[in-house]
């Protein structure tokens, strides 16, 4: 039976934070094409090959990545231990197809727990539920391996439930061998042709009394039971055992943030990327603005959300220079206004014109992103209820207006936060008030 009151526990840290770092990178960091370049290009195994005896990133410097996400407000970070492509960043007794045994000779999973740690950020691990060097994968006529219409697969025995053995067995290793992990991110169930790879075909019930035992705090995604699309057992009022403990929702944040059957808001946490792929693709230059991508991270607090935000480091470990600019940005505003984000939620009123609002406790922050004419309409309460107004960037007081400009909306507080007729913060200007 689902536990509610320790889910609530377990997740407590998360929903304050509200800000993370996802870091996609392995091989397919070489052809630099993106992490899914062997399915989209259908591409064999002996053309992938040579990609793990030249993987050696020599600039690797986990240090730098975790200074990098802490100076941009974010408060925990996800590595891919393991992606589709089968190759694993950690030493696993399990497979010769890991780090350790490229030239760089490394084990990159330590390394980034160990650093990540060091600057006080939570850590978590992704691990792919799929495998496409392992030889009892499916192959022919899945849905998404590489040799899948390769004919010459069609009659070759495999053994799935040795497949399982082997991914239960690796995610031990990680859950025992690497200390404490804040969360662990799987990744993802799917169905194909006269295939099923969702909910049990993993295992699942099994692999979640596992990691359970081995880490009892984790938080787990939801995609034992879905991939990014749909929110799995978790928004029903009868969850499963694997059910995770938060909804996945990829590219895109919820309309209207996301609900159970019974009203009961959920954890959700959007993985967004910087451009438009997960792992390394030198080509793509099609960046979403800092301004963006802040207002964004506003949109899910709003909604009582997460923002998993991504960034694919290079083949020799360097996060790329729009990737490095862009995290510089949002990091400034956050060193002004992160108390508009960190253990903040909802605030349950309509959602304004003029850009959003959070709450926490008996503080509402209003984030402006929309110049007005005149004073800055602060909508959904009254004067009679407020304590005070602060521009939160500076904590200056910012009276509340009144004058015969105003005065004809005694329902709405108007204040001025600047003298000029822009905004003091462009991409977005926070007004915290509190309430009496």
């Amino acid at each position: 039976m689902f536990d509610r009151e320790a889910h609530a526990k377990r997740i407590s840290w998360y929903q304050d934070a509200r800000f993370g770092l996802f870091l996609h990178w392995g091989l397919y960091a070489i052809p630099a094409r993106g992490e899914w370049v062997r399915s989209d290009e259908e591409m064999p195994e002996e053309k992938y090959l040579p990609f793990f005896d030249e993987f050696n990133p020599t600039s690797f410097a986990p240090d730098q990545w975790a200074l990098a996400a802490k100076n941009a407000g974010m408060r925990y970070a996800i590595l891919t231990a393991k992606h589709h492509d089968g190759f694993c960043l950690f030493d696993s007794a399990l497979t010769d197809f890991k780090s350790t045994n490229t030239r760089s000779g490394r084990d990159f999973v330590q390394e980034f727990l160990e650093a990540f740690r060091a600057q006080g950020l939570r850590v978590g691990l992704y691990y792919s539920l799929l495998d496409w060097h392992h030889p009892d994968y499916p192959h022919y006529k899945d849905r998404y391996h590489p040799l899948r219409n390769d004919p010459r697969t069609k009659d070759v025995p495999r053994n799935f439930n040795r497949y399982l053995d082997y991914m239960h067995g690796q995610v031990r290793e990680l859950c025992s061998r690497y200390g404490r992990l804040d969360l662990l991110w799987f990744d993802f169930s799917y169905t194909g042709e006269n295939q099923d790879m969702t909910k049990e075909a993993w295992r699942a019930t099994e692999l979640v009394q596992m990691v359970r035992q081995l880490q009892p705090d984790v938080i787990l995604d939801n995609r034992l039971e879905v991939s990014g699309e749909g929110f799995g057992s978790l928004a029903t009022d009868r969850p499963s055992a694997f059910c995770g403990d938060f909804v996945s929702p990829e590219q895109i944040i919820p309309p209207f943030g996301l609900y159970d059957e019974a009203g009961r808001s959920l954890p959700w946490e959007a993985c967004v990327t910087m451009n438009d792929h997960w792992g390394y693709c030198a080509r793509d230059k099609n960046y979403k603005s800092s301004a963006t991508l802040i207002r964004k991270l506003v949109e899910c607090v709003s909604k009582n959300g997460n923002l998993l935000l991504n960034v694919g480091p290079d083949a020799k470990g360097c996060f790329p220079k729009e990737s490095r600019q862009i995290l510089h940005e949002i990091g400034a505003w956050m060193e002004k206004n992160s108390a508009s984000v960190y253990g903040c939620k909802a605030s349950l009123l309509p959602k304004p014109e003029n850009g959003r609002i959070t709450r926490c406790g008996n503080t509402l922050y209003y984030h402006i992103m929309e110049e007005s004419i005149g004073s800055i309409p602060l909508y959904g309460i009254v004067r009679e209820q407020v304590r005070s107004v602060r521009l939160l960037s500076d904590g200056s007081e910012l009276p509340i207006q009144d004058n015969w400009i105003v005065n004809n909306y005694p329902d709405v507080v108007f204040v001025n936060v600047s003298d000029r007729a822009q905004l003091p913060d462009p991409v977005d200007t926070v007004v915290a008030v509190t309430l009496k």
